[in-house]
């Protein structure tokens, strides 16, 4: 008598696999660009990174250059919260790095979006999502 083996799909991991959330995360990113875009915002740079930090979305709405992080979760509130304090700070100076290193954004006024992209809905924006720490 020989003993089967669990085959790998009968098994649950216990996360995903690097390569997958790195695809699920363009994706969501991809979307958020979109959906943005439609909203009239002009895409400036995407996975804008510096020793810093990394920025998902660089976008540009007349004379506002926002900064937007994009999380992919199941609820706005989950997707809200995976944006920590320590987070937030990457971002600040990831987004001092990038006007740094573009002279043209000296003048304009500079916002913190967030977009989180649910499974199966439309995204949602949040416009100035960092006002508070302001």
């Amino acid at each position: 008598m020989t003993k089967t083996l669990p085959t790998r799909s009968s098994t649950k991991m216990a996360r995903p696999d690097r390569r997958t959330s790195e695809r699920h995360g363009r994706f969501a990113e991809t979307v958020a660009a979109l959906f943005l875009n439609l909203k009239g915002y002009r895409t400036v740079a995407r996975r804008f990174r510096s020793p810093l930090g990394e920025i998902d979305l660089v976008m540009r709405r007349g004379s506002t250059l926002v900064f937007v992080e994009v999380k992919a979760r199941r609820t706005i509130d989950a997707a809200i919260m995976a944006i920590t304090p320590t987070a937030r700070g990457r971002l600040l100076r990831a987004a001092e790095s990038f006007v740094s290193r573009h002279p043209q954004a000296a003048g304009m006024r500079l916002r913190f979006d967030i977009v989180a992209i649910r499974p199966r809905r439309l995204p949602h924006h949040i416009v100035d999502a960092f006002a508070r720490d302001r």
